[in-house]
């Protein structure tokens, strides 16, 4: 059997070129989707937004910071200036197409030279107001700012499809900690007062992302419980909360959704982690991607946790839980060569 090898987003290398040049040159012929790396200052996810909230006319520093869990790096957090109001909040641009834009030139010369196979797609990934917001803004202001945060997103949407052939992109959308740390803890939030409300509300707003990218532009959905200092922010008790989530979201998208990613712990590999996956109901279009690869157990942790799936699911992909950004370069090619001794057992 062969799988496709799928790439969160980000991967520790100099450039575009590189991560291209490498990432296609070792998976190749197991890749449907090729991100750009997400390197430079995109490494650590959505760190590198905050000057979106620092340089906002309408915010300043609450004095107070956030951390996602004991052991994360803080975050300053941000509230509304004096006599001010939400409607206040201009979220302008998100810089998410200008990069895209910029690394697909680099995408498009490697495929025409052959570098990157002929089926591979440009993979662009963003992140919903709900994570954002979740670490600069402070927990009062999110539900207001969330619906214009998201407009924003669209714009961005927008400016990518304009400026990249739909036959060649994909668009993830990622839907990480800040949504499962919540359903899984249960407590109320401004996304809701009990697990179904969150569940309800976060479903809704990623139904309405997704219906709007177009029909023509494959979509993806990277679900994650957290990678910060390589740390869940709650360590998942089983797929549930994820198999609800993708249920919810093939029944009322009304586009096709291409790709559903989710996480496999490392020390998972028990029947109680995978058995939500027997209620799972994706459409024939969509695949199934595991995050099962671990880089610290190797091939052998790998096919561990890959039987065990496959007790609960036939046909899957693979991946890593989350983006390569936080590993240290040198561990990379190893790393990526685990996924292609997989992709063929």
């Amino acid at each position: 059997m062969t799988r496709t090898v799928y790439l969160v987003g980000s991967v520790p290398m100099a450039s575009a070129d590189e991560v291209f040049r490498r990432v296609a040159g070792q998976l190749g012929p197991h890749l449907k989707w090729l991100p750009d790396g997400e390197t430079g200052k995109r490494l650590d996810w959505i760190t590198w937004l905050e000057p979106i909230f620092a340089g906002s006319p309408a915010l300043t520093p609450s004095g107070k910071t956030f951390r996602v869990h004991e052991g994360a790096d803080p975050h300053t957090r941000y509230t509304l200036k004096p006599g001010l109001s939400a409607s206040d909040v201009v979220f302008d641009n998100l810089l998410y197409a200008d990069t895209a834009i910029a690394s697909y030139a680099t995408f498009a010369a490697l495929k025409r030279d052959g570098v990157i196979p002929a089926h591979v797609k440009f993979q662009v990934d963003l992140v919903p107001a709900h994570s954002v917001l979740w670490l600069y803004i402070e927990d009062e202001l999110q539900p207001a700012l969330d619906p214009i945060y998201n407009t924003a997103v669209k714009r961005e949407i927008d400016k990518i499809a304009a400026a990249i052939p739909a036959s060649e992109l994909a668009i993830q959308l990622d839907v990480a900690s800040a949504v499962f740390a919540r359903l899984q803890r249960g407590a109320a939030s401004s996304y809701g007062a009990s697990k179904d409300e969150m569940q309800a509300r976060f479903g809704d707003i990623m139904v309405d992302l997704a219906n709007h990218v177009p029909v023509n532009i494959d979509l993806l959905f990277h679900f994650c419980y957290g990678d910060a200092n390589h740390k869940h922010v709650v360590e998942p008790v089983d797929m549930g909360d994820m198999v609800d989530l993708a249920n919810r979201l093939t029944q009322r998208i009304i586009r096709p959704i291409q790709m559903i990613h989710m996480p496999v712990p490392r020390d998972r590999c028990d029947d109680a982690y995978f058995a939500p996956l027997a209620r799972l109901q994706l459409k024939p279009e969509t695949l199934l991607v595991l995050g099962l690869v671990h880089h610290t157990d190797g091939l052998d942790g790998t096919l561990r946790r890959l039987e065990a799936a496959q007790r609960f699911r036939g046909a899957f992909g693979i991946g890593t839980e989350c983006g390569f950004g936080r590993r240290r370069p040198e561990t990379i090619g190893e790393l990526i060569d685990i996924h292609a001794q997989a992709a063929v057992l």
